[in-house]
């Protein structure tokens, strides 16, 4: 017998090969079959303070001020100089009204007005018209570089005129490392530091027309030659939030800055002026603001004149 196998292997041959071809399959079909998934560790949550009891803040730079008495609670980095992107339009608003321009007066989109730096975009039509104080509701609310670029441009003079009566009006505010280039905050060559953009902010806080539209949560805005609506929400998320009491507020993002908020807040009962700069991750400076935020309501103290500085 088991000569005739050795002289006629055939059978178990193609016994062997018909095991393969099922073990093969079996393997096939479980390969086809997704792969279970990894189970997400959770995201590590950050505390709100750090050993010492301060805010645990991850922007680079900041500042947290009473604003009744003009008393530094948090400090970090408060006197680096940085670029400071968009946080450029509250002073854009503040020449402009300066100027007692009329508010009503029809400006002209230009191609003058187009970004060729960052190339942002705007939906702000070249050749359509916007009454000058939509051209600030839109700068401030949603930040658009556009609208910013043609106040700028319409100031008598022009663009260098304009800022001109930038730097001039820092200058007379006592922001000594204070500069801009521009109207929108486009270039890295606005820059300043926490402790001057406290007071700037101070400083935007008395313009009524700046309180308002810098925290208008949304608007529309009708474009004039075609009738269509545009709507634009408020670049802080925390204006939308409507949690916060905020008076004035505004946002900034160009890559040399990274991401920037500046507001005045009425926290515990007291108004205060948060400078955040250089925050990289997506919502920092939403978190540091929060952050921030807790810290004073869960140590009132602080408002009553304790320093620190970090």
């Amino acid at each position: 017998m088991v000569r005739a196998a050795l002289r006629n292997p055939a059978p178990m041959k193609r016994l062997a090969a018909l095991l393969a071809a099922l073990a093969l399959a079996s393997t096939a079909i479980a390969a086809d079959k997704p792969a279970p998934r990894a189970k997400a560790k959770p995201a590590r949550a950050i505390a709100d303070v750090d050993r010492d009891g301060d805010p645990n803040l991850k922007s680079t730079a900041a500042l947290v001020l009473d604003a009744n008495t003009g008393e530094t609670l948090f400090a970090k980095n408060a006197d680096a100089v940085h670029p400071i992107a968009s946080i450029t339009k509250l002073m854009t608003a503040m020449v402009v009204l300066d100027a007692k321009l009329p508010l009503d007066e029809p400006v002209q989109i230009s191609t003058e007005d187009l970004d060729l730096l960052k190339g942002t975009k705007s939906r702000l039509p070249v050749g359509a018209h916007f009454r000058r104080d939509d051209l600030i509701r839109i700068a401030l609310v949603a930040s658009d570089n556009r609208a910013a670029a043609a106040l700028g441009r319409a100031y008598p003079g022009g663009i260098e005129a304009f800022v001109e009566a930038m730097n001039a009006k820092a200058r007379l505010m006592g922001l000594d490392s204070t500069r801009f280039v521009d109207s929108s905050g486009l270039a890295p060559g606005n820059v300043s530091s926490p402790a001057e953009l406290a007071r700037l902010v101070a400083e935007a806080s008395k313009y009524e027309i700046i309180r308002e539209y810098s925290t208008t949560p949304a608007l529309d805005v009708t474009l004039p030659d075609t009738g269509r609506k545009v709507n634009y929400v408020n670049t802080n998320a925390l204006v939308r939030a409507g949690d916060w009491k905020i008076g004035v507020s505004k946002t900034g993002y160009i890559s040399e800055s990274g991401k920037c908020l500046v507001m005045q807040a009425l926290i515990a009962n007291t108004p205060v002026v948060i400078v955040l700069l250089d925050s990289w991750g997506r919502l920092t400076r939403i978190g540091d603001a929060n952050r921030i935020k807790r810290w004073l309501e869960k140590n009132p103290a602080r408002l009553a004149g304790a320093l620190r500085a970090g």
